[in-house]
């Protein structure tokens, strides 16, 4: 089911966690609260501590987990961005999944996640949301190279100002089990806006138009809304702008 996401809002005026975690947050606490009573009840003040103070690292996990930092996004019309926090682990040519419609030869680029990054997503350019695909599939360790072919994801194609197309692909990983992207076909995305989150471990690869080289290296850290990783030709001159698109588009969480 699509869930359509808030109004553009300024870089300052979103919460500091992510709304995507409120639930899961909300549960930990309680059941940290829930947990510490038992173990006063039945350990006395021996157990009572002990389990307070480690269910109460764990619910102080979740709400870092979920973090959600104010970010610097460079200016600048032809940069791209890093869609998310984590490390570089391919720098290279790379095919686009066949759903998204990117034909030709294309760069990807591709970010992988811990479970101690900032794990919320943000457009690596800013322009028209031509389409968005969800795909189920399986669940490996996101930084293997096939994750990009066979795990589930969610990828959309976002075409710039002057005409170029760059794809943005969310994947899940080992023990990501969720993907949330609050866009459809037709938004407008501003470089660097939040679109979506991804839990748990995972992956986030851009495609750049041919012609257009990474500028990050394989093991490179990247942070989300700051760091460049390549820049477009003025005017929209690369290949990725050329080609028709077919199929249907729509806003995912799944």
């Amino acid at each position: 089911m699509a869930e359509l996401g808030p109004q553009r809002r300024g870089e300052r005026d979103y919460p500091m966690v992510a709304r995507e975690g409120w639930p899961i947050v909300a549960c930990f606490v309680l059941a940290a609260g829930i947990l510490t009573g038992l173990a006063w009840y039945v350990l006395g003040s021996v157990g009572g501590p002990l389990v307070g103070t480690l269910t109460g690292v764990l619910a102080l996990w979740a709400v870092w987990f979920f973090r959600d930092p104010v970010r610097e996004v460079p200016r600048g019309e032809s940069v791209v961005i890093s869609p998310a926090d984590g490390v570089c682990c391919h720098a290279g040519p790379g095919a686009p999944p066949a759903e998204l419609g990117l034909t030709g030869g294309w760069t990807r680029v591709s970010v992988f996640m811990n479970v101690f990054n900032v794990h919320v997503n943000r457009a690596p350019i800013g322009g028209e949301v031509e389409r968005v695909e969800y795909r189920a599939g399986k669940f490996f360790n996101a930084s293997f190279d096939k994750a990009s072919e066979h795990n589930e994801r969610c990828g959309m194609v976002i075409r710039s100002g002057s005409g170029e197309r760059v794809g943005c692909v969310q994947i899940a990983g080992l023990v990501a089990r969720r993907i949330v992207c609050r866009v459809e076909r037709g938004a407008h995305l501003e470089r660097g806006e939040r679109y979506g989150l991804i839990r748990f471990g995972s992956r986030v690869d851009v495609y750049l138009p041919e012609g257009v080289a990474a500028g990050v290296r394989v093991g490179q850290r990247m942070v989300a809304g700051e760091t460049i990783i390549a820049t477009l030709p003025a005017h929209g001159r690369s290949q990725g702008r050329e080609g028709a698109f077919a199929g249907s588009a729509h806003g995912v969480e799944g």
